[in-house]
């Protein structure tokens, strides 16, 4: 099994969603994050003065499957959540992890089961 962890722009969340959804993904996990990369973020302007935003609000979602739907999945989540926007930067990243063991704690089903 893998764990893949994924940052992105909140405004590509509904569509990561769905596409998740239909592709039989039975669950997700999702928090709101700030933080910065290439961004490095950027000027806002409030009442008239002028300030830097230095950490950028983006999503963090996690999601576990089976080793033999990495690739469709990193695909698919890359599909669902690049804005398109040609040079720019900020669309996020896709991290993968292996996971040993998963516990359903209502029932104590183990491993593909318990995803």
């Amino acid at each position: 099994m893998l764990k893949i962890e994924c940052i992105i722009k909140p405004s590509r969340m509904d569509e990561l969603r769905e596409a998740l959804v239909e592709h039989g993904i039975k669950g997700m996990t999702a928090w709101e994050v700030k933080g910065f990369g290439r961004q490095k973020g950027h000027k806002e302007l409030y009442r008239g003065s002028e300030y830097d935003v230095l950490f950028i609000p983006k999503i963090l979602v996690m999601i576990v499957i089976d080793e033999s739907q990495a690739e469709e999945v990193v695909e698919l989540i890359q599909k669902a959540t690049r804005t398109g926007t040609s040079g720019a930067i900020g669309d996020g990243k896709i991290f993968l992890s292996p996971i040993k063991e998963t516990v359903r704690i209502r029932t104590g089903e183990t491993g593909r089961d318990a995803v």
